[in-house]
């Protein structure tokens, strides 16, 4: 399946893709409702596969209410596809932050993260990985802990969140262009939970990215009423490409 999606993905019409991006913003859905979508983002990250070495992934937590934030206690994660070591000197090195936990307990039931490593262990081969789940945390905490872990050219950097939940296809659309719209200029830091699930992340990568001076590249908006889903309840999903 994401085999054929990367296929896809690379065989878009009159795409440059220009160099690989340092950091991509990806949905998180089941692979038939959201794959399509990540695919354009993750298709990208692997153009630089003989560089990267380590990924960062942030995503939100949906069933553990965490303060702040939580890396995983664990020293790798398997997946269909093969295991991938644990960063441990990243997390060692945020740890001692205050927003900061080590815990396996937000990462237990939470796929907004553990979608998206199968996704990099095809474009990607080996790597190691940074798993973060972001609870209740604010935009300059989130940056934070990005700010330390982020590395240089051997790092890619992976934000997980759908945009908006539930509502008919054109209204949809409308709210999910406003938050394109703002994640586009990399330009607020206030994008509310009922536009993006991972609105903390986004806030808190947006706030570090914009004071380093990148620029967001659009690579597809969509739903899952254009995917796989019914169009009375949809919900959006946005890749993009930071450099």
């Amino acid at each position: 399946m994401l085999d054929a999606m990367l296929g896809e993905a690379r065989e878009r019409p009159g795409e440059d893709r220009g160099p690989a991006p340092k950091a991509v913003i990806v949905p998180h859905a089941g692979y038939i409702y959201s794959g399509p979508v990540a695919a354009h983002a993750f298709l990208r990250l692997g153009d630089a596969r003989d560089r990267i070495r380590r990924v960062v992934l942030l995503g939100p937590t949906h069933f553990v209410y965490v303060d702040g934030v939580a890396v995983t206690e664990s020293d790798a994660w398997a997946t269909p596809l093969g295991t991938v070591p644990i960063d441990r000197e990243g997390r060692a090195a945020i740890q001692s932050l205050p927003q900061v936990t080590v815990s396996d307990a937000p990462h237990d039931r939470e796929h907004s993260m553990e979608v998206q490593v199968p996704f990099l262990q095809k474009v990607l081969g080996e790597f190691i990985l940074l798993p973060i789940a972001v609870g209740d945390a604010a935009p300059a905490e989130v940056a934070e802990v990005l700010d330390v872990v982020w590395g240089g050219d051997e790092t890619a950097v992976v934000i997980s969140t759908d945009l908006s939940h539930y509502h008919p296809y054109e209204e949809a659309r409308r709210i999910d262009e406003a938050t394109a719209s703002s994640i586009d200029s990399l330009s607020r830091t206030d994008i509310a939970p009922d536009q993006a699930c991972g609105c903390r992340p986004v806030n808190g990568f947006i706030q570090l990215a914009a004071a380093r001076g990148m620029t967001a590249t659009r690579l597809d908006l969509r739903n899952s009423g254009d995917t796989a889903g019914p169009r009375d309840g949809v919900v959006g999903y946005g890749a993009w490409a930071v450099s």
